[in-house]
């Protein structure tokens, strides 16, 4: 089962979206997801190229321009933009994604999922409802001083939030 790497709410922050990629990639993700809020379409963009596995991605509230982002996410064969909702299945982990905490919270507790990820209001947050990992992890942007991403581990079916500044 692959460690995914898990992010959000980048806000068109290069910067840290960079960082935050080769940590990913350097924990040894193979895949990952984005929670929404990427804002500027040219983000997927950078998305795509400083990471080769495979991203699964979703809308948040602050994503205006939905088609350019589809247009952007089509250039890169390795990049799915699911639209507001996402359902996967990684391994034997059944992981749901989405933009906002309090679907994320319902889709937890369905217990139909291994791993639920949100984003939206910045805050890091990991909890366990049942037998599924609902996770928040933090923002790239820095807005509330710390920036953090998440990694999966579906083996060992754990979340370790990650800091890009200490």
């Amino acid at each position: 089962m692959a460690k995914i790497a898990v992010f959000s709410d980048s806000h068109d922050h290069i910067w840290n979206l960079d960082r935050a990629l080769a940590l990913a990639r350097d924990a040894g993700a193979e895949q990952l997801l984005h929670c929404g809020d990427f804002c500027a379409p040219f983000m997927v963009d950078r998305l795509a190229q400083g990471f080769s596995g495979p991203i699964h991605a979703v809308f948040g509230n602050n994503d205006g321009d939905g088609r350019l982002l589809q247009t952007m996410a089509a250039r890169h064969g390795h990049v799915t933009l699911h639209g507001i909702y996402a359902e996967l299945t990684v391994g034997n982990r059944r992981i749901a994604l989405i933009h906002y905490p309090e679907p994320a919270l319902r889709i937890a507790q369905s217990g139909q999922f291994d791993l639920v990820c949100y984003g939206h209001n910045h805050q890091r947050k990991v909890e366990t409802i049942g037998e599924c990992l609902l996770v928040n992890p933090g923002e790239l942007l820095g807005m509330h001083g710390v920036v953090s991403w998440g990694l999966y581990d579906g083996d060992a079916h754990t979340f370790t939030l990650q800091h890009l500044n200490p």
